[in-house]
């Protein structure tokens, strides 16, 4: 879910923000994009517990609530779920939307300066072909190169966030294994994330591939 919600958020709007470069729209992402930059996960955690309490008199602690936990799956403990989720979902992913609006944005501007594109305009084509045929698809690439490390990061939970949010995730049960000095549990731990930091740069790279011609061709070439 954090990851989807990155992707859906982060793209449309470095898009947006790179064609229309110093519009309001883009100083206000930009603005919140160095605001979701420099607020630390774990503060903005206990900052949204604290407004779920003072406006709604409810606790977001934890991914199900206290009668669910220990109870068989059904369709009230999964619609429990989705009504809980979404708190340490915004929370852990407020951090990646915002580095990867500026990466997105940063690295669109870059491709619409080249001089294919100015070729491109002055052939006649769209300003939406030039952007979603052409210059997206080599803008995306460090977006998609970030999979690698993103996908085990999200599945540890923010280890901090995890903690203030009381979310049974890998990234507490890590740091209790490492303070009770657990080697077995502990190393099994690094050794589950070191196998999704491998498989997300695969993915990575089978991505990059399908969507960069160059890359395939540089890569039949060698």
């Amino acid at each position: 879910c954090t990851m989807v919600m990155v992707w859906l958020i982060a793209i449309p709007i470095g898009i947006y923000s790179a064609t229309r470069q110093y519009s309001f729209f883009d100083y206000f992402w930009t603005f919140v994009g160095v605001i979701g930059l420099g607020t630390p996960n774990f503060l903005l955690a206990l900052l949204v517990l604290w407004l779920f309490f003072l406006l709604f008199g409810i606790s977001a602690v934890g991914i199900q609530s206290p009668e669910f936990i220990s109870a068989p799956w059904n369709l009230a403990r999964l619609l429990d779920l989705l009504k809980r989720v979404w708190v340490p979902v915004a929370v852990i992913g407020l951090t990646s939307t915002a580095g990867m609006i500026r990466i997105m944005r940063g690295t669109l501007l870059d491709e619409l300066k080249k001089a294919y594109v100015i070729v491109a305009r002055a052939k006649g084509l769209s300003e939406g072909r030039i952007v979603f045929k052409y210059s997206l698809r080599i803008a995306i690439n460090p977006l998609i190169s970030t999979i690698g490390w993103m996908l085990p990061a999200i599945f540890s939970g923010e280890t901090l966030v995890a903690i203030v949010l009381n979310l049974h995730t890998i990234g507490p049960l890590l740091l209790q294994a490492l303070l009770n000095q657990d080697m077995f549990l502990a190393g099994s731990i690094i050794l589950i994330l070191g196998f999704l930091t491998l498989v997300g740069t695969l993915v990575s790279d089978v991505m990059l591939v399908w969507i960069d011609p160059r890359i395939r061709y540089g890569g039949v070439a060698r």
